[in-house]
């Protein structure tokens, strides 16, 4: 479910990326509404109570009583603009509330807006007026029925509830848009990680192309510029010339394939000094894994191996080798299951799979950079690789390569 199809079950300073206490006006949520209604009712049920007890004392006048109701429902109404002005309405009615006791009920209500939705500074000062203003209503309209201590000490009680409870409302909600802002700098940060991934390894492709085309395309510029300006060359020289840059061509070619087939590392210089892996090479690799503890099951359906191009081979092998690294780390005890399939003219299909581990284990942190390399090597041979997990909980790595027909 999406943050648009849930925003309705937030209160607006949460449904908006801004901070509780932003003064930009917002649009109120079904959540504001219903809470906006609640804190209504319970603001003119605490105004009635307050009537009613005036109203049984036979000394007020009715006149008295009258401009009492009118005073609460005015001061219950004014609630609806809490969310513009919560400071000039808590300050209005901690004003009223000395000389109307109505008028209490709005004014519990306004002092938690005003903690929720403004920083602290403004909250201690309105709080601390109306903490100021508390031992002073029960002079100007005395409680009958309670002492004066017992009613200050019961207002005091009222405002510091509602002070802290504002307070704790807020802290809540900045800690929740500040995960959330931490979480949306998370994916912004591995996106550019995997953009620079990507980067870097088109940057060894480059490198790769100097090291290796650059001499045998000097080869084939300077045996071309010798049959430019030397047209009456002997028959010999020329044809020897010419062989030179058919061969140079053809080995240039060889070169470029292996290097879109292959990315070399930083710092390895060795590497075409070595033999390269092939698809004949996965049993070794398979072997080399069961050995060192690990349950591979290998189904290879490929009539000749070793008729498959190098390229793909090497390909086919590095991905292989890359999801067995990564079972080890991350599905350890899990058997892993390597599928390669296809012939020439249909391409192969490599498929990588395990279950989700069986036993608790300590998870080795991943940076997720391997797949995103096997995906470049992928996608530079001429194919394709889409990864993710299995619905029972393991993971499934696939990858298609070409294989030309011969």
């Amino acid at each position: 479910m999406t943050r648009t199809e849930y925003r309705w079950l937030l209160p607006s300073a949460m449904a908006d990326p801004e901070l509780p206490g932003d003064r930009a006006r917002r649009r109120r949520t079904v959540r504001d509404w219903v809470v906006d209604i609640a804190a209504f009712l319970c603001a003119a049920f605490i105004g009635m109570v307050a009537v009613s007890v005036i109203d049984a004392d036979d000394s007020t006048a009715d006149v008295v009583v009258f401009v009492d109701s009118v005073v609460g429902a005015a001061a219950c109404c004014a609630l609806w603009l809490r969310r513009r002005w919560p400071v000039g309405l808590a300050v209005a009615l901690t004003a009223v509330a000395v000389v109307e006791p109505v008028a209490v009920g709005a004014l519990l209500v306004a002092l938690f807006s005003l903690a929720v939705h403004r920083p602290l500074k403004p909250t201690a000062i309105v709080g601390a007026a109306a903490l100021v203003t508390v031992p002073v209503q029960p002079l100007v309209r005395p409680d009958p029925q309670t002492g004066y201590v017992a009613s200050v000490l019961f207002g005091v009680l009222l405002v510091l509830l509602a002070l802290s409870w504002g307070l704790g409302v807020r802290s809540r909600r900045q800690l929740v848009l500040s995960l959330r802002e931490r979480a949306r700098r998370a994916e912004t940060e591995a996106e550019l990680r995997a953009e620079q991934a990507q980067r870097l390894a088109r940057e060894a492709i480059a490198r790769e192309m100097h090291d290796v085309l650059a001499h045998r395309l000097t080869l084939l510029s300077v045996h071309a510029g010798a049959l430019e300006f030397r047209p009456d060359a002997p028959t010999a020289e020329i044809a020897r010339a010419a062989g030179v840059i058919r061969d140079s061509s053809h080995e240039a070619l060889q070169d470029l394939r292996e290097i879109i087939g292959v990315l070399r590392g930083p710092g390895d210089t060795g590497e075409g000094e070595r033999p390269q892996p092939t698809l004949t090479t996965l049993d070794a690799l398979i072997e080399e894994s069961r050995q060192a503890g690990m349950r591979v099951t290998l189904d290879q359906r490929v009539a000749a191996p070793e008729a498959a191009p190098a390229a793909t081979g090497r390909t086919v092998y590095r991905i292989a080798q890359e999801c067995l690294t990564n079972a080890r780390k991350h599905a350890p005890g899990a058997e892993v299951t390597v599928t390669v399939t296809g012939g020439p003219g249909d391409g192969l299909t490599v498929e990588v799979a395990n279950p989700a581990p069986n036993e608790p284990f300590e998870r080795v942190p991943g940076s997720g950079q391997g797949l995103i390399g096997l995906t470049e090597r992928a996608t530079l041979a001429g194919g394709s690789l889409e990864h993710g997990p299995t619905p029972d909980g393991g993971f499934l790595v696939r990858a298609r390569l070409p294989w030309p027909a011969a």
